[in-house]
């Protein structure tokens, strides 16, 4: 797959937003312009001309209307995909076209809906440009496969789950899709559809994760989704925290249906479910219809009582068989790596639900599990998901292990091929009378948390399918390597990477280029400074480790506190930051703020406890993820040396001016509704030691708006510059551009947008999708956005030049070339590209040689230019693009163009120019205008 489908088929810019006041910027100028206007339009310019900057004491002249921004002005700038692919990400739901199994689709939890159509030799996007991309289900219509239904919000209850927007239909194969309905449900984890009605479908909707919410329980629709019917619920006032987890048809008569209820809810510091969150009312369990959902009876006779999360598993070889995996919390409960259950586990069941067996007590983590599958050709073989795939060749009553080599942990999803079974071989002479193996569908898709994976042998061997970049990006750090930087990072349970922002290959990025650091659920990585095979990383509740990989050394180094102290506390994903002003030091956070030395094998404690130390907040047990009362954002000023801010989930804020000798708390300057919010990000600007910015966010107690503010003397005030943000877009990351403080990025949980006046509009760019963006990089040197996602890895927007010059004044003009920027030319190998098949995840590389990036304000029938020449005023280039409104990039590959060379007896076309200044013209109607740039060729290049 190539990095080309990263994003959306037509690579087009979501900027819904409008910019309806003037854009302001101060302009960073490193090259001189030059612009004419050719006689006969009046006024003339002057040769010279430059934007004032903002503070300037002068008269503004009358300038012509700003035109509104749109996605169409700006549909050329598109961040490029690098991946990775190689550790996948959550899958959530799997569907395999009935009518061509070589069609499937891919839900993600985080990332959209991918398909293929090559039997995974390659994948596509298929779901970008809808307003959001965690998954839950999908399902195809057996009648007709070009129906497909997806509901939106993933099910598996993780404190990192996204959410969704009810229900999408399509009925073209996924070229085109609707919203039909249950926007409110948030989270979906099955939809199945009538076996000869695509119009009819149940949606098991689970509901809102962190708060109370109605549009929960078993929904219908008999119209394609235009109306719906709630048909099973909780009863009040329990329906407001139970929803459905599961529902299964009867294969042999689909108005006889199954379906499980499950309460659950999440704070910041805990996690409940069951009669523990109904106040001890068994509001969940297995309930049966058998007129189509209209009248349902609790199943029971052999059930265990007091219920969590339950699948569900009917058997198509034999409907009388029903299976479900049970939570329970009967008899208490088991730890978090036991397996078994006091009570719950697999129950079976060989008349219909009318009665069960418990067969098995294995029910490992419900709430992320609980998936259960019966082959199609077996009821006897059942697989059950759950850190490792576990299967069973005798209804339940035993399972193995050995069809989980190399695979990711933690199954979520698993599609099975009906029709697959091999014929039974003819008996041999000493098996007569023996019976025969019963059948087994080879052809098997799993799901896990490190992406999709195919087996042809029953599960006996598997392939990895690493082709989607579904990477769950928490954090990224760059160092300076040349030519390409280097990128480090760490995600959701698949460990810190490190891997290139390009490579000197047409191969492009591959999987391969890309090195673990080790870890678990990978977070912060920060380069040695002075050691490029040296790495500091952390895992989840401050798991520092530095690994080094010239040796392979890898040291574990997380502070403790001397045997009977109070225990530090860490979150899930605790900042682990590198110092900008003192080389070699590095700052972590749990509870306290930590000063990190000599290679960090010396710790000390540079804060007290900075949280409210909320000791009914602070206790929960299990993986650490719902770990609370931490410093959850830390930052060091890249002005001034010694000044540090670190915010709070539980809402408090403090800064130190001299290196954590003393905290100031600022929490109590924060304005509602801000204050005593979780702290999700602080920004210090590179501009102002006294400048920075805050974001928080509430969604965890029900209030999605985004927060953004800013202070500009040291967090004794504070202004929003949220401005008109979406207003269910949470904030993970906010960027003060590194030059023009004016320029602003923020990641939510809904995508990428910029504002180019400070925060009081802001606009889509990169034509990054829905997606969760939790960190923006600004590079220092190149100016590259490297944007990291939390579900489709990581992107890179090449040269922000343009934002960063883009004025009021620009935007007013008839066209402009921004400044270009230096650049190195240097060959790339040709690799093995064109011969080793399409089923090979490629990252983009960079464009090669210079980009020209060009503004035009409105549609005039002209092209747009670019001549080049040499300092001598030798032509060396023509470059022609189609004069579209908005922002237009071309880049010119250091060789001479076809009108200015000779084909036959001249140089080799194909060499490079050589080094030194060059200049670039742009014609645009009568409009002429000039932008200088510097070419260095790499060392040892003859060119010509």
């Amino acid at each position: 797959m190539t990095a080309s489908r990263f994003f959306s088929a037509n690579c087009a810019l979501f900027l819904s937003l409008s910019l309806a006041s003037p854009l302001l910027a101060q302009k960073d100028q490193p090259h001189r312009i030059e612009t004419t206007q050719s006689p006969g339009n009046s006024p003339a310019s002057s040769p010279e001309s430059t934007t004032p900057p903002l503070t300037a004491a002068v008269t503004p002249a009358p300038s012509p209307a700003v035109p509104q921004l749109t996605d169409v002005l700006f549909k050329s700038l598109k961040a490029r995909s690098i991946g990775p692919a190689v550790m996948g990400g959550r899958v959530s739901d799997i569907a395999i076209d009935p009518r061509n199994p070589f069609v499937f689709y891919v839900g993600l939890a985080h990332g959209g809906v991918f398909k293929t159509g090559d039997n995974g030799v390659s994948f596509d996007p298929i779901f970008d440009k809808q307003p959001v991309l965690s998954i839950g289900a999908v399902a195809l219509a057996p009648s007709n496969s070009d129906v497909i239904w997806v509901g939106t919000g993933e099910a598996n209850d993780r404190n990192s789950s996204g959410w969704g927007n009810g229900v999408y239909r399509s009925t073209d194969g996924g070229e085109n899709w609707q919203n039909v309905g249950l926007q409110e449900s948030r989270a979906i984890g099955r939809i199945i559809v009538h076996p000869s009605k695509p119009e009819v479908a149940y949606v098991a909707a689970s509901g809102h994760l962190w708060t109370d919410g109605v549009e929960r329980g078993l929904f219908k629709t008999t119209d394609g989704g235009k109306t719906w019917k709630l048909v099973l619920q909780a009863p009040a006032p329990h329906n407001t925290r139970t929803g459905c987890s599961d529902v299964a048809f009867d294969p042999a008569n689909p108005e006889t249906l199954y379906a499980a209820l499950y309460a659950r809810q999440r704070t910041p510091w805990s996690f409940m479910s069951g009669p523990d969150l109904t106040g001890g009312v068994d509001a969940g369990g297995i309930f049966k219809s058998t007129n189509g959902g209209a009248s349902w009876t609790k199943l029971a006779n052999g059930l265990p009582a007091q219920t969590g999360r339950i699948g569900l598993a009917t058997g198509t070889s034999n409907p009388r068989v029903v299976m479900a995996v049970v939570q329970s919390y009967e008899g208490g409960s088991s730890n978090i790596s036991d397996l078994r259950s006091k009570s719950g586990g697999v129950f079976r069941s060989e008349n219909r639900g009318e009665s069960w067996t418990r067969v098995s007590a294995i029910d490992p983590r419900p709430f992320y599990f609980s998936q259960i599958r019966m082959d199609p050709a077996n009821d006897q073989r059942v697989y059950l998901l759950q850190f490792a795939l576990l299967v069973s060749d005798d209804g339940g009553r035993n399972f193995r292990e050995d069809l989980s080599e190399k695979v990711h942990p933690d199954c979520h999803a698993f599609a099975i091929q009906p029709g697959t079974a091999p014929p039974p071989k003819p008996p041999k002479p000493e098996d007569k009378g023996k019976p025969p193996k019963p059948p087994v569908c080879q052809r098997l898709l799993l799901g896990t948390d490190g992406g999709i994976y195919q087996s042809f042998a029953a599960g006996k061997g598997w392939e990895h399918l690493n082709r989607i970049p579904a990477g769950e990006f928490y954090r990224l750090t760059l160092d300076d390597t040349k030519p390409y930087f280097r990128i480090a990072g760490g995600l959701q349970d698949n460990e810190n990477w490190v891997g290139p922002s390009g490579v000197q290959s047409k191969e492009g990025i591959r999987n391969s280029d890309w090195t673990a650091l080790a870890g678990g659920d990978g977070f912060y990585v920060v380069f040695d400074p002075s050691d490029r095979d040296l790495f500091y990383a952390d895992s989840q509740q401050g798991e520092v480790h530095r690994l080094n990989l010239r040796n392979g050394e890898l040291r574990r180094l997380r502070p403790e506190p001397l045997e009977g102290q109070p225990r530090y506390r860490f979150h899930w994903n605790s900042p682990l930051i590198g110092s900008v002003h003192k080389p070699g030091v590095i700052y972590l956070a749990g509870n306290h703020v930590f000063r990190l030395t000599d290679h960090a094998e010396k710790y000390e404690v540079i804060s007290p406890d900075l949280t409210q130390n909320d000791p009914d907040r602070t206790t929960a047990a299990g993986s650490g993820a719902e770990n609370y009362g931490v410093v959850y954002s830390l930052a060091e000023s890249p002005k001034r040396a010694g000044l540090l801010w670190a915010g709070t989930d539980d809402g408090r804020l403090w800064v130190t001016e001299n290196d954590g000798a003393k905290w100031t708390e600022l929490t109590d300057k924060l304005p509602e509704p801000a204050r005593g919010q979780w702290v999700t990000r602080i920004e210090p600007s590179h501009l102002d030691a006294n400048v920075a910015y805050v974001a928080t966010s509430a969604y965890r107690t029900g209030n999605d708006h985004p927060m953004i503010l800013r202070t500009a003397d040291l967090g004794k005030t504070w202004q929003p510059v949220t401005g008109d943000l979406p207003a269910n877009a949470p904030v993970e990351v906010v960027r003060e551009d590194l030059v023009n403080p004016r320029l602003l990025y923020a990641g939510t949980h809904f995508g990428l947008f910029a504002s180019f006046d400070q925060g009081t509009h802001w606009i889509r760019i990169g034509d990054v999708p829905a997606v969760r963006v939790d960190d923006v990089q600004i590079h220092p040197r190149t100016f590259d956005l490297v944007i990291g996602t939390h579900g489709r890895s990581i992107a890179i927007l090449d040269d922000t030049v343009p934002f960063r010059e883009f004025t009021s004044e620009i935007a007013a003009k008839l066209a402009h070339l921004f400044s270009v920027r230096s650049v190195t030319g240097a060959y790339l190998q040709p690799g093995f590209v064109d011969a080793n098949g399409k089923g090979v995840y490629r990252g983009a590389n960079p464009p090669e040689g210079a980009l020209f990036t060009v503004w035009v304000k409105e549609f005039t029938g002209d092209e747009i230019k670019i001549a080049v020449t040499k300092s001598t005023g030798q032509p060396v280039a023509n470059l022609k693009a189609p004069g579209a409104p908005g922002l237009t990039r071309l880049n010119w590959d250091l060789r001479p163009t076809k009108d200015v060379s000779v084909e036959y007896g001249g140089d080799d076309p194909k060499r490079l120019l050589p080094a030194g200044d060059y200049t670039a013209e742009l014609s645009f109607g009568t409009l002429k205008m000039k932008q200088n740039f510097h070419v260095d060729i790499a060392e040892g290049i003859t060119p010509r």
